[in-house]
């Protein structure tokens, strides 16, 4: 299990600077420069982690995404810990282990910084320390020798330890609660597993794992952590709120209908381990004592279907999945050679295509005629940001001095922070997300150079609007920013203190 986990690590540090910034890169980036306790679509620890890697290299993308690839190793030791947890030995620990690093939606998260892979790394220890939890309680309710060793049955998990385990394990709480809440100051969707899993084990048991002080302390760890997040939601109006309802509107670039939510759980691993999870959750299913890991899993499959939520929301939780089927299958795989390599085989053939269509893998130029941009809407948003930028610094150098920038979306405005300045850029402004609470452009700009934005929208702000061309990529990759407008805008309709309000756009 661990030369899994460095050979994953390695192949993610490979891959880290090829390519270019993410949209959301160049925004957390942005974010990290106006540091505070919330902004109006997460919580503020992943600007935080960019800010203290941009100052330690404000030019290293390698290094920007060096914690991502941290946290996605994190998740493979996990799933692997966790079939050790179910009694496995190092075969059923290392094809866990390999299945979660094969896996796409892994892959996807664990190469660029963002929210998801620490979601994904908060969700594999909170469970993992459950699993400990369970473990422990486990002989005094179901043995009743107190002084009972574990021991493994020959197709299924292994007995819980001794109840002098559980006396010794409560503390494990304290940790649930640490990772509950810096969770929580990552995204906001740990609540929905924790909640959905708290109410699981309280229907379907062990409800003695509630009976101790630490569950109560670990409750008011996390709401600690969390508070100063929330705080400043309360200052500003809960725009988290109208966030995820622009998201299940399907205002993300990542956002799915509920036919391709339910398609895109079998490609999250992959299809062809798509089995295993299958088995592993009919496994936690039919066990009493981690059964409410399979209830929690379909709660959060019919919230997030009924939602809109995103498919990767789930993702979370494949890493029990993945372990819980490993172990039985390790056992059926035997010593029989013919058997490993069939499975060995799979695993392997999961690893090219997930890197393939997930990692930046292939050169740029075989991108076009490739299915990795239908299949992989992130990698088309990580080409081109250069370039971009240069046509609007060209654009830019025949305005005044004073020509403002306001730009459609946060990825604009964050690759004109980042890629700027050798054309004397000044700071952008945009009407998104952030970028709106961070301010409008100064009244005195008689001339603004607006990017993506349509004609029609800019009449409610400007008298004259000259069209300056459109963005190119030259590279021909259909992208989010391939062949929006630029326009040249003047005769502002009234301050910005008025129109500002109205520019405002949260998805």
């Amino acid at each position: 299990m661990p030369i899994v986990a460095v050979l994953f690590a390695v192949v993610l540090v490979a891959c880290a600077p090829r390519y270019g910034y993410h949209r959301d890169e160049l925004y957390f980036l942005a974010a990290g420069r106006h540091l505070a306790w919330g902004y109006p679509d997460q919580p503020p620890l992943t600007p935080l982690i960019a800010k203290a890697m941009a100052a330690i290299d404000p030019d290293s993308l390698f290094l920007l995404r060096l914690p991502a690839v941290l946290a996605a190793t994190l998740v493979v030791v996990c799933a692997g810990l966790m079939a050790r947890e179910f009694g496995g030995g190092r075969g059923a620990q290392a094809l866990a282990a390999a299945a979660m690093a094969s896996a796409a939606v892994l892959m996807g998260a664990g190469h660029l910084l963002s929210t998801a892979v620490f979601d994904l790394a908060a969700w594999s220890v909170m469970s993992l320390v459950v699993v400990k939890l369970i473990r422990a309680i486990g002989t005094a309710d179901q043995t009743g020798d107190l002084e009972a060793e574990s021991r493994s049955g020959p197709h299924g998990f292994d007995s819980p330890r001794p109840k002098a385990l559980w006396l010794n394990g409560q503390r494990w709480w304290l940790v649930i609660g640490l990772v509950i809440g810096v969770g929580l100051q990552n995204k906001l969707l740990p609540i929905f597993p924790a909640l959905a899993l708290l109410a699981s084990l309280l229907v379907f048991g062990p409800r003695k794992l509630f009976a101790t002080r630490f569950f109560a302390i670990a409750i008011g760890i996390a709401v600690l952590l969390w508070s100063p997040y929330l705080v400043w939601q309360a200052r500003n109006g809960w725009p988290q709120w109208e966030m995820s309802r622009a998201i299940a509107g399907g205002s993300s670039g990542t956002s799915d209908s509920p036919i391709m939510f339910v398609l895109l759980q079998f490609g999250l691993i992959g299809p062809l381990l798509a089995p295993l999870w299958m088995f592993g959750l009919w496994r936690l299913a039919r066990d009493t004592r981690y059964r409410a890991f399979a209830v929690a899993y379909g709660l959060l499959f019919v919230l997030f279907l009924g939602t809109g939520g995103k498919a990767y929301y789930l993702g979370g939780l494949y890493p029990i999945l993945l372990a819980a089927g490993a172990v039985p299958l390790a056992v059926w795989l035997g010593q029989r050679r013919i058997r490993w390599a069939a499975v060995s085989f799979a695993v392997a053939a999961n690893v090219i295509s997930s890197a393939i269509l997930f990692l930046p893998v292939l050169p740029i130029s075989m991108l076009k005629d490739s299915p990795v941009l239908g299949i992989n809407y992130d990698a088309g948003e990580t080409i081109g940001w250069p370039e971009f930028i240069r046509q609007i610094g060209q654009v830019r150098a025949g305005l005044g001095p004073d020509a403002a920038i306001l730009t459609a979306n946060y990825g604009e405005a964050g690759a004109i922070e980042r890629f700027g300045a050798p054309y004397d850029l000044p700071k952008p402004h945009s009407g998104h997300n952030s970028y709106w609470w961070w301010g409008p452009p100064s009244d005195t700009a008689t001339e603004v150079l607006t990017v993506g934005l349509d004609r029609e929208y800019l009449t409610r702000f400007f008298a004259d609007i000259q069209p300056a061309g459109h963005l190119d990529n030259t590279r021909d990759i259909d992208n989010d920013e391939q062949g929006e407008p630029l326009f040249i805008c003047r005769n502002l309709r009234a301050p910005w203190s008025e129109l500002w309000p109205q520019a405002k756009h949260l998805g």
